[in-house]
């Protein structure tokens, strides 16, 4: 009788689960952002809330929390209800580069999350003013030897600054590091005059390379990207070796229910089919690489080690 009982206890608590999962959503949904309005992250969540909301009439509602090197946002999900409506958007930043930047980082990027969608991968691009006397990366390098510890960069995440710092290993310059909330509030420094050079995400930078308000040095791709055919590649510009990408996705807190994970990816992998965000990935220069919630688990344990090694070999000491 026990047994009975026990195997009607597991069937009910199944056939909750799964009617659960149908009707999910029944809410707005929110989407936490570590980074500022504008930036490439929070690009990719508009457009991803606009979709979801033209496709299931499901409300996605964008929250960016920039600062403390993307740990605000990522608390606030890992401690919010696992129950599918609090879900973050986010990148290699806080879920591969975080642990190997900073000795103390409040969350676990493995067990505090439920993985759902790997959504993108993206480039950067090395930028600075118009009007800087250094016109190529070549130009860049030989000023930057001149000057030891005079010129600066920017960053306002972990792709930005690591990349910067593959660049000043690889090409043996001493550059000052500025840390930033986000990547627009550096850019707008970086126009301003405060700042030397910059690597940022395509996604904020073409527009003001092809507004003129930006140089493009070098992408950091291993071919060049076809929204800045101009733009030569890291390689292409002297720096042997350099190659650097950044991605996207998407996480629940832990213990999310199964069935919700997967239906939340299955909405996000048909959002990420629509025409605005293939329209987004075109204008960006970046790509779509949707994988589900176990194909972003594999992605994120090789590209930790990746990081790892990435950041390692640039010498970066944790802070």
């Amino acid at each position: 009788m026990k047994s009975i009982f026990y195997l009607c206890a597991a069937l009910s608590v199944a056939m909750a689960q799964t009617a659960v999962a149908q009707s999910y959503p029944s809410k707005p949904i929110r989407m936490v952002v570590p980074f500022g309005a504008g930036s490439g992250t929070d690009q990719v969540a508009r457009a991803l809330a606009q979709a979801m909301g033209q496709a299931d009439k499901i409300t996605v509602v964008v929250e960016n929390r920039p600062g403390g090197n993307g740990f605000i946002a990522a608390q606030d999900v890992a401690n919010a209800k696992p129950d599918g409506y609090t879900m973050l958007l986010t990148t290699n930043s806080t879920h591969a580069a975080a642990e190997h930047l900073y000795k103390n980082v409040p969350y676990d990027p493995v067990k505090d999350f439920t993985p759902v969608a790997l959504l993108r991968k993206g480039y950067l691009v090395m930028v600075t003013k118009p009007e800087f006397a250094a016109t190529t990366v070549a130009d860049f390098t030989e000023q930057a030897k001149k000057e030891p510890g005079r010129l600066n960069f920017g960053s306002g995440s972990s792709s930005s600054r690591v990349s910067a710092e593959l660049y000043r290993q690889i090409a043996g310059v001493d550059l000052v590091h500025v840390p930033y909330k986000s990547n627009p509030n550096a850019l707008n420094d970086l126009m301003g005059g405060l700042l030397q050079v910059m690597f940022v995400d395509t996604s904020s930078a073409v527009n003001l390379i092809k507004s003129g308000k930006l140089r493009g040095l070098a992408v950091s791709s291993q071919r060049r990207l076809d929204i800045l055919p101009e733009v030569p590649t890291m390689q292409e510009a002297g720096v042997k070796g350099y190659e650097m990408s950044y991605w996207t996705a998407v996480y629940l807190p832990r213990n999310a229910p199964p069935d919700i994970t997967a239906q939340l990816s299955r909405l996000l992998g048909k959002a990420m089919n629509s025409q605005e965000l293939k329209q987004l990935t075109e204008k960006t220069g970046t790509e779509v690489a949707f994988g589900d919630g176990e194909v972003l688990s594999q992605f994120q344990a090789s590209e930790t080690e990746k990081w790892a090694r990435i950041i390692k070999a640039a010498g970066i000491k944790p802070e």
